[in-house]
């Protein structure tokens, strides 16, 4: 009896731990960006604008993967230019959901990498 339950125990286990993504899609992040709230993830993806103000520390680039596009808040560093291929794990913030829709979503960044093209 053990035995047999023991696979389905096993599979059970592995599903619990795959609820949450930490790579998502953008996609999904902005359409259950609940889910992701207070998470940190990580996407991929080209950068396709970036913007700061000079002699400030905050940084704003947008990602997107191809399924979606996410903004990304810096505080540090030099920003991403137009183009570039990074990975960016960050943590998911909003500032409101007004009729089920996500206002301000972000990623606040917590480690960046560059991508080969």
């Amino acid at each position: 009896m053990i035995r047999k339950l023991a696979p389905l125990a096993f599979a059970f286990a592995l599903l619990a731990g795959c609820a949450l993504s930490t790579h998502p899609k953008i996609a999904d992040l902005k359409y259950n960006p609940g889910r992701y709230q207070n998470h940190s993830v990580t996407v991929d993806g080209v950068v396709t604008s970036s913007w700061g103000v000079p002699l400030m520390p905050l940084k704003l680039y947008k990602v997107d993967d191809g399924t979606g596009e996410v903004t990304v808040v810096s505080n540090n560093g030099r920003v991403p230019t137009r183009g570039a291929h990074v990975r960016v794990r960050g943590r998911v913030n909003q500032f409101a959901t007004f009729g089920g829709q996500s206002v301000g979503l972000h990623l606040q960044q917590e480690k960046i990498s560059f991508r080969g093209r």
